[in-house]
């Protein structure tokens, strides 16, 4: 008994001259499923912030749609989402998957921005011995367009309609999965067409690639040209981009480049994180991310010249903070009110 006191006895006197442990704050952050940009870009984040700030942890779910998770910050049950210029701009209407959500239009004014990146091309990926060699040849297909709800699989869904005419669920069966199961499922052979925003080279289309050879779909000059497929192009955040021949290299059978949408995302944050809280992982996240490039290829399209592209919603006070700090030009309309 009496050892036990003294050991007791030991381990407090230690703890008094370490002094009070630090407060640690814990921060929510949802993103999309792994192999996704987001999750790749929003886990960098995470990683870097976690690394530079001791007293801060940030904790990533990758489950879920980013059209929920912007409810959620909206709502203060999340801290940070993946914002997306054409979402955003459906739930500030309560447009399209908003449109029974009554409440969606006010959630989205507590929305803040913290930076933005490209989503990446739209892989629009079947196997070269799919017998699929364009848009047009999905009729009659199995095609993971996104999971369900999600704002990736609207864009793509509308997409394939404008540009080739076929109806999700009616001319090709619309695969109701989530990220990773339909990845794995692409790979099993049970889907005919695997579709993913993300950035190039993607680790999870390199994976795929490696297995068994793969071609990419695109959209047409005559497609292009279509108003209806214009339309889907120039909404907010809408980029069109192109996928090199060969950046999967001899796993990839097309040998010219295929042009495809792309979008603008980026990290957001609920207006109720605190502003010197956002500042600080703003400027980790910037000054750690710098040099990674060598090591991830993907983060090379992750540059702080393009954080303000396509923001269709304020800034974060802590975010603007940094950003004037380093001396960007910001446009009034991304000053929170």
């Amino acid at each position: 008994m009496k050892l036990r006191h003294t050991i007791a006895g030991f381990a407090l006197g230690l703890a008094a001259l370490a002094g009070p442990a630090q407060a640690q704050e814990y921060f929510r952050l949802a993103t999309l499923g792994p192999g996704s940009s987001p999750y790749l870009v929003m886990s960098t984040f995470a990683q870097i912030v976690n690394d530079a700030l001791p007293d801060v942890e940030v904790q990533v779910n990758a489950t879920g749609a980013a059209t929920q998770h912007a409810l959620e910050a909206g709502a203060g049950q999340l801290d940070f989402f993946m914002w997306s210029a054409s979402v955003h701009q459906l739930m500030i209407g309560g447009q399209a998957m908003y449109a029974n959500i009554p409440q969606a239009a006010e959630l989205s004014t507590h929305l803040r921005a913290v930076l933005a990146f490209p989503l990446g091309p739209y892989h629009i990926t079947t196997y070269a011995d799919s017998g699929i060699e364009s848009l047009d040849d999905l009729r009659g297909h199995s095609v993971f367009l996104g999971p369900p709800g999600g704002g990736a699989t609207a864009i793509m869904q509308r997409t394939v309609e404008a540009a080739t005419g076929l109806v999700a669920g009616t001319d090709y069966d619309q695969v109701q999965l989530g990220w990773d199961a339909a990845a794995q499922a692409f790979q099993d052979g049970r889907i005919d067409v695997y579709i993913n925003s993300t950035l190039a080279p993607s680790p999870v289309i390199q994976q795929m690639a490696l297995t068994r050879d793969i071609r990419f779909l695109g959209l047409t000059p005559e497609q292009l040209a279509m108003p209806a497929v214009q339309a889907i192009m120039n909404r907010p955040g809408g980029v069109l981009v192109e996928i090199p021949a060969g950046i999967y290299g001899d796993g990839q059978v097309n040998t010219e480049s295929v042009t495809v949408p792309g979008s603008i995302v980026g990290i957001g944050a609920g207006e109720h994180v605190d502003a010197d809280v956002v500042y600080a992982m703003t400027k980790a996240f910037w000054e750690g991310v710098e040099g990674m490039g060598s090591s991830a290829p993907w983060l090379r399209a992750i540059q702080l010249d393009h954080a303000l592209d396509a923001l269709n919603l304020p800034l974060h006070p802590g975010a603007l903070r940094y950003y004037e700090e380093i001396g960007m030009e910001i446009p009034d309309a991304l000053r929170p009110m």
